[in-house]
């Protein structure tokens, strides 16, 4: 049973919500809030595995909310809700440690997928919305394709050609499991190249990796 907790400013789509999760057999809504700061109260008290944060709420937003969170209960999961196209904002609710984000308008049965994914170590980052996510980040940083490439850190040239597969499959939002199975190797071989790219290319989690693989063009879309 995965216990989350959802947190929207709109009781509307709060409650709506966990009354449709909670149908789900392998869910259990465990509490709702309205902003992040009684997000963080709860969870410090509740320890959901799981928070789906709405990103943009009045008082503490989604953002700041995913901060405390990941600060102080690093165990517990976050996965941001939006129907805000906004690049800035979702960038910076993962970098803040979120596991992904979705749309709230997604069917049920995608979000219930997101989160099995968040909980079993992958990240979501949907296809479209991550592509037009970056389009308008370098339109917003003015930077063409050129300015991208020699932007990438010199640290991308430490890892192995097995490292960087395994970015590539990161980017792509899979689990140790799933990319084990990919590569037709064990779980404890990924788990061991995942830490190596998190400490070559110095970075926090593998959150970051993913968005690094696929800021960078490591991670495409294409196919």
């Amino acid at each position: 049973m995965i216990r989350i907790m959802i947190v929207d400013d709109q009781p509307l789509m709060r409650d709506g919500l966990a009354s449709l999760l909670n149908l789900k057999d392998d869910i259990e809504v465990v509490a709702t809030a309205s902003d992040g700061q009684e997000a963080f109260e709860k969870a410090a008290r509740l320890r959901p595995d799981l928070v789906l944060m709405d990103i943009r709420m009045p008082g503490v937003n989604g953002v700041e909310g995913t901060r405390l969170i990941h600060t102080h209960l690093p165990d517990i999961k976050v996965l941001m809700l939006t129907t805000f196209r906004d690049s800035e904002l979702i960038f910076a609710a993962l970098n803040e440690g979120a596991s992904g984000y979705l749309l709230k308008d997604m069917p049920t049965d995608a979000i219930v997928q997101a989160i099995m994914t968040v909980h079993a170590g992958g990240v979501v980052l949907p296809q479209e919305l991550t592509r037009q996510v970056l389009a308008e980040l370098r339109i917003t940083k003015r930077l063409d394709e050129n300015e991208q490439a020699r932007a990438i850190p010199n640290q991308l040239d430490a890892l192995t050609e097995r490292e960087l597969h395994v970015l590539r499959l990161l980017g792509r939002g899979l689990s140790n499991k799933e990319i084990a199975e990919e590569l037709v190797i064990t779980e404890g071989t990924v788990k061991n190249h995942v830490s190596n790219i998190i400490s070559k290319l110095e970075l926090r989690d593998r959150t970051q990796a993913a968005i690094f693989a696929v800021r960078y063009g490591i991670t495409t879309f294409d196919t």
